[in-house]
């Protein structure tokens, strides 16, 4: 089984980045609202921060209380996302229940929207017109490429319909015409689509849910999923049970997360270049 190793793909993307950042004239500030506080999402802000910084981006974070309301966050996005210092902004999922999440995403437009979230990011980049791509889209592409990895003329099982990993690989998918199945907790016997799949996209955010005996030999699996169990961030995948059958395996952490984070400072840089 091989590792796809996605720490090593972000450092030479963040590379990259630093040199085009520094020979840029403007600033570039990435604003991160941040509803609540929670361990888990502390430590994600943490990383994008951290990885902002070394690139030469300037953040700013935005908390709020969790009472807040769906109207006054939406409010304060406003205001923030019309700040000429903010080159992109993004809410750091998730958001309290009571909140609308979609309504609060919509307040970011899409010359602003690094993570692709808004209706009109979303809408263009489901017709092919958007000059940035989700990240975890663009982390997974990364990836494959990286790798030599391809999923023409083979079946893609995607596990999990979510706004941040199935819904937006489905749309990419489906635009390059590719062949893949998507699982949902409504899907009948999805253990046989699985064990059917070449390669294995999953975003559940259930901690090791895909053991081997769901799998075929030699599929590649990308576990984009995350969560924590028993104090340590794990993924969807069980890499102890599939290591007989899987070929290559993002591993958690180390796989998609870092280039994720990069891939989202390259649409920060993308959209900040584009409005020149």
């Amino acid at each position: 089984m091989i590792l796809l190793d996605g720490k090593k793909l972000s450092e030479r993307i963040l590379d990259e980045l630093k040199e085009e950042i520094a020979s840029m004239k403007k600033k570039l500030r990435l604003g991160v609202v941040v509803v609540g506080k929670d361990p888990v999402i502390e430590k994600f802000v943490a990383q994008k921060k951290k990885a902002a910084e070394s690139v030469g981006v300037d953040v700013r974070i935005y908390p709020f209380d969790k009472a807040i309301t769906t109207n006054e966050l939406r409010k304060r996005i406003a205001a923030i996302v019309h700040e000429p210092a903010n080159t992109g902004v993004i809410v750091q999922l998730p958001l309290p229940e009571h909140i609308n999440k979609q309504y609060i995403l919509n307040a970011i437009p899409p010359e602003k929207d690094v993570d692709v979230l808004s209706g009109r990011a979303v809408g263009s980049f489901v017709v092919g017109k958007s000059d940035v791509m989700p990240p975890v889209v663009g982390a997974i592409r990364a990836l494959l490429e990286e790798y030599g990895i391809t999923y023409r003329n083979k079946h893609v099982a995607i596990l999990g319909a979510g706004n941040l990993v199935g819904r937006p690989v489905a749309f990419l998918l489906l635009f390059e015409g590719a062949s893949f199945s998507v699982i949902t907790e409504e899907t009948d016997r999805p253990e046989q689509l699985l064990q059917k799949a070449d390669v294995i996209i999953s975003g559940i955010g259930k901690p090791h849910f895909v053991k081997g005996d769901m799998l075929k030999d030699g599929v590649v699996i990308i576990d984009a999923g995350t969560s924590e169990s028993s104090g340590k961030l794990v993924g969807d995948i069980d890499p102890a049970s599939v290591e007989e059958k899987v070929s290559h395996l993002t591993p958690v952490p180390g796989g998609i997360g870092p280039v994720t984070v990069a891939v989202l400072l390259k649409n920060l840089v993308a959209l900040a270049t584009r409005r020149k």
